[in-house]
């Protein structure tokens, strides 16, 4: 990466991408694979020095979370959990010597299987895990510790996995205080701690004002809940506690941190879709991505490409369309893999099942790709550097 410049993080099922763009954003170049072709679940960077972080592995290969210090020249691998290779390894001397395999102890040992998100405020690198654990480090990867309080919820043992797995996917933190901290699991739903991770507060509650009703799909609100299958959450900017998440049934928002929810979904095309952002200054303007429904194929509506964009927090949404696909577009766009800048305007990127990255550098008006016939993409962020 340069001196200035904007780079979108890539995680793909065979391994870390990066995408360099410049401070002009244009002239993109894509670089990788990196991380030794793992499924790479989430990569985020951290501006101030330019280190990168991306967490991912498989039954095969178990969790790890791999790290770079020169901008994703070169990457070194922390492992937390054992895959089915060290059981391999382990009875066959020429694969063990073939992969440079020793049997080192891990410090989690077999208690989940892959990392599924990163996060990184106040000097804390934090990632969650498949099955849903809470892990924390102090010293920017190297060596981590669980926090045991969310496992430790009474909820805990009524925890059901989504599709994917019991997975803690969305780790959201507040600049200004270090101590509050909020995650999304699938589909166990929204949790908060106010004093670093010791004590959580499960949040999923519907606010009192008037909603949809009952549904018959069981990933709708009921019983005085949104539904804990959540998909994907963001804090957005300001000194307020205002979150916005897509869930398996609608897009919603709190302007208390989670305490109670209000539907926002009228006015888009579905209630079905994986991730939301929220503009870096803004926090009256999200974008997220609608699919036509979860057991109609996932894919855009109509088979043509959208991203909504709504400029008053969700009371009104418009369809960005401009140089996507409005024609036999079946991709999907998963829960991590729309990520933004914090440039003027505000630029937004997403990445599809297909291997391709979509780019807007005037917060969704137009449209480009940056990229194409990656593996498919599991996650996009930015980092960028001056």
């Amino acid at each position: 990466m340069s001196e200035s410049s904007v780079t979108v993080l890539v995680g793909t099922t065979k391994g870390a991408f990066l995408i360099s763009g410049g401070a002009d954003r244009n002239g993109w170049a894509v670089s990788g694979p990196f991380c030794d072709g793992w499924p790479i679940n989430h990569i985020i960077g951290d501006p101030e020095t330019g280190t990168l972080w991306a967490g991912g592995g498989s039954d095969w290969n178990g969790a790890g979370i791999w790290r770079s210090d020169d901008g994703g020249e070169t990457w070194e691998v922390t492992r937390l959990t054992k895959g089915q290779v060290d059981e391999w390894a382990a009875n066959d001397a020429d694969l063990a010597a073939m992969i440079g395999w020793t049997e080192e102890p891990l410090p989690f040992t077999d208690q989940f299987s892959q990392i599924w998100s990163l996060g990184y405020a106040h000097g804390m690198l934090y990632a969650g895990t498949k099955p849903a654990n809470l892990l924390a480090s102090g010293d920017g990867g190297k060596s981590w510790e669980r926090l045991e309080g969310l496992n430790n919820h009474p909820s805990a043992d009524s925890w059901n996995p989504g599709a994917a797995g019991l997975v803690l996917h969305s780790i959201v933190t507040d600049p200004s205080d270090a101590k509050k901290i909020w995650i999304g699991i699938s589909s166990a739903g929204v949790f908060a701690t106010e004093d670093g991770g010791e004590n959580w507060e499960r949040r999923n509650r519907l606010s009192n004002a008037k909603t949809c009703g009952q549904h018959d799909h069981p990933a709708a609100p009921r019983d005085g809940e949104i539904g804990h299958c959540v998909h994907n959450m963001m804090r957005a900017p300001g000194n307020g506690d205002l979150l916005y998440q897509q869930n398996h049934h609608g897009v919603w928002r709190s302007a208390d941190g989670g305490r109670s929810w209000d539907d926002i979904t009228a006015g888009l095309p579905s209630t079905f879709g994986f991730p939301i952002r929220v503009h870096p200054r803004d926090p009256e303007t999200i974008w997220t991505l609608p699919l036509n429904g979860d057991m109609a194929g996932r894919f855009p509506p109509d088979a043509a490409a959208a991203v909504w964009r709504s400029r008053d927090g969700g009371q009104n949404w418009e369809a960005m369309r401009e140089g996507l696909p409005q024609e036999s577009c079946y991709f999907t766009v998963l829960r991590q893999a729309m990520g933004g800048d914090r440039r003027d305007p505000a630029g937004v990127y997403f990445g599809t099942n297909s291997g391709s990255v979509f780019a807007s550098a005037d917060e969704g008006d137009n449209w480009s790709e940056i990229a194409r016939h990656l593996p498919t993409i599991l996650a996009v962020e930015v980092v960028e550097r001056g």
